[in-house]
């Protein structure tokens, strides 16, 4: 077996998808994890005003509407913003939940808990003679956490799964939420590509708008996921779909594959 295909194999992706059929196959992935765990009265979705967190919150909000009226129990989900100061595409956000009908929404603003956790681990750094700011990497990490956070605060009172918006053409280069970065409790676009999570938005009524953003996970000014990679999610898309595309990039994707590892397996037991 090549590498193309191991990697593949090893990220569950199918070469072509049915739109229709894998929105009820993953609505009903939320259900039934709802189900067995007694404990949950919801989900949670934190939504950037990208296409994959407005996936997952149409998912979320078909899976949790439909178990009220299967149960005759009240299932929510919550929708959670997340700006750090000023969003400039706030509205995108609410445009999702207005789009799916999302009756709990919360908006948490992380700006001042990261500015004051950036400043004790410069605190930190200092006392072993390291006199330094965090670097722009560091403080955006410190953001992606600070929102995990504040994400458990909140589904932890109200008893909700957190759930991951990460999926296979993010696991391929390891730009996704997982164990030290702040761990989620399920993620139902894991299997797709970045091509079949725009082809479920188009299915599930994602605005317009959302669908032609480029894809950044918001930890500085005019960071997008591309430009930081050097690949294109449709190079990332072709080559997890099981299409030839350039050797060079070929060998970049499996090269950060590699690199990443770590975090797509559990965490180690001896």
């Amino acid at each position: 077996m090549d590498k193309q295909s191991q990697i593949i194999q090893e990220l569950g992706v199918q070469p072509t998808i049915d739109a229709p059929a894998e929105i009820r196959k993953r609505v009903d992935f939320l259900k039934d994890y709802l189900k067995a765990n007694p404990f949950a009265k919801g989900l949670l979705i934190a939504i950037s005003g990208g296409v994959d967190s407005a996936v997952a919150a149409g998912l979320c909000k078909l899976a949790t509407d439909e178990l009220s009226r299967e149960s005759g129990q009240d299932y929510i989900t919550l929708g959670v913003f997340q700006p750090f100061g000023e969003q400039e595409d706030i509205e995108d956000s609410y445009a999702v939940a207005e789009a799916f009908q999302l009756t709990h929404k919360v908006e948490t603003d992380i700006e001042d808990a990261v500015d004051e956790l950036c400043l004790e681990a410069e605190y930190g750094l200092k006392s072993i003679g390291i006199h330094k700011h965090l670097s722009v990497g560091g403080k955006g990490n410190v953001k992606a956490r600070t929102r995990m956070v504040l994400q458990y605060a909140l589904a932890f009172e109200l008893n909700l799964l957190v759930v991951g918006t990460d999926h296979a053409s993010e696991a391929i280069t390891g730009f996704f939420t997982k164990y030290g970065d702040g761990a989620v409790d399920i993620t139902p676009l894991s299997t797709l590509t970045k091509r079949q999570v725009r082809l479920l938005a188009k299915e599930l009524g994602v605005p317009e708008a959302i669908l032609n953003k480029a894809p950044s996970a918001g930890l500085w000014p005019g960071q997008t996921d591309e430009k930081e990679l050097g690949i294109t999610y449709e190079d990332n898309s072709d080559y997890l779909e099981g299409k030839k595309i350039s050797e060079e990039i070929s060998r970049k994707l499996e090269s950060r594959y590699e690199l990443t590892r770590h975090k797509r397996e559990p965490i180690p037991r001896i």
